[in-house]
């Protein structure tokens, strides 16, 4: 009898010391696009895989992922980057009370879904985003720095060294984890030289390619057009100009003109003879401004009484 009590209670104290099951993740958005390699919690994304609460997605050196979350927030994910899902508060009318993502290093494109724009947040290492419209770009770089431009509607940084507003179409701003920030500006080729990263907005310089509405907001801010212009101003169709053309000082006709007078000796009593110079001459002239481009010299060699000899 003891012995079976005794197994009574070591049996019930393994059921009460045991882990109770993990709730299931929740699923807070899915992806929508994947190149290269996108990895999540689970290993490698695919395209309409689940993305979850408290999820790191990180993407290879050429990777890219679009994701789309429940109340319709679309989130870009360049190559070489991290992001975390911190929170994710969803009710029932298909919008979220909060979404916050916190960007540890990378490239980033974010547009609005239905909720209210205090809803979202994005926390980056020298500061935090404000949502207060709808598309913008950030860049976080493996120092910390960070780079926002703004595509459409509106958005606020704060970081150790207060607050700037971004109002207008392309506006930029960078920070640093030290509390320095740039009043907004338009994007640039130099906003890139300062981020010390040629790549760091890959989706406006065109280096990497979005699908659907994502690919088109906001335009290229001018730096698509920016990064394919030759070098020093110089366009494909000035490059023949390296290319002299033949050498005036070699052109014959000058030198041929002392065997035009033995022509008119052969025929002194023919009356037209004095004006067959003229025309002599001024063919000859024209056959050398055209030869000197093909081949020079070449009436030289033929001679120049059989050329007008043939001509009569």
């Amino acid at each position: 009898m003891l012995y079976v009590r005794h197994a009574a209670t070591v049996a019930l104290s393994v059921v009460m010391l045991a882990p109770l099951p993990l709730k299931a993740a929740e699923t807070v958005g899915q992806a929508v696009l994947i190149k290269t390699e996108v990895r999540g919690a689970g290993g490698p994304l695919a395209v309409d895989d689940p993305v979850h609460r408290d999820e790191q997605i990180r993407t290879s050196l050429s990777g890219l992922g679009q994701f789309t979350f429940r109340d319709g927030t679309k989130l870009a994910v360049g190559a070489g980057s991290s992001v975390t899902i911190d929170k994710f508060v969803f009710d029932d009318s298909g919008s979220v009370k909060k979404l916050t993502i916190n960007a540890a290093k990378g490239t980033f494109r974010w547009m609005s879904g239905n909720s209210d724009h205090s809803a979202y947040q994005i926390v980056t290492p020298a500061g935090t985003i404000g949502v207060r419209g709808t598309a913008f770009d950030f860049y976080v770089g493996a120092n910390g720095v960070t780079a926002v431009v703004l595509l459409n509607g509106a958005a606020q940084f704060c970081g150790a060294g207060g607050c700037r507003q971004l109002k207008e179409q392309c506006d930029c701003v960078v920070a640093k984890r030290n509390g320095e920030i740039s009043d907004p500006r338009r994007v640039n080729r130099d906003t890139l030289k300062k981020l010390g990263n040629q790549r760091a907005l890959p989706f406006l310089s065109g280096d990497q390619q979005l699908s659907g509405r994502m690919g088109f907001v906001g335009g290229g801010c001018g730096l698509s057009t920016a990064s394919k212009e030759p070098p020093n101003g110089i366009s494909p169709r000035s490059a023949p100009a390296n290319n002299p053309a033949p050498a005036q000082p070699n052109t014959p006709s000058v030198q041929s003109t002392p065997e035009t007078p033995h022509t008119q000796a052969a025929t002194p009593s023919t009356p037209a003879t004095p004006s067959t110079p003229k025309d002599h001459d001024h063919h000859h002239h024209d056959r050398g401004d055209h030869d000197d481009e093909d081949d020079q010299g070449h009436d030289r060699d033929n001679g120049d009484r059989d050329g007008e000899h043939q001509h009569r």
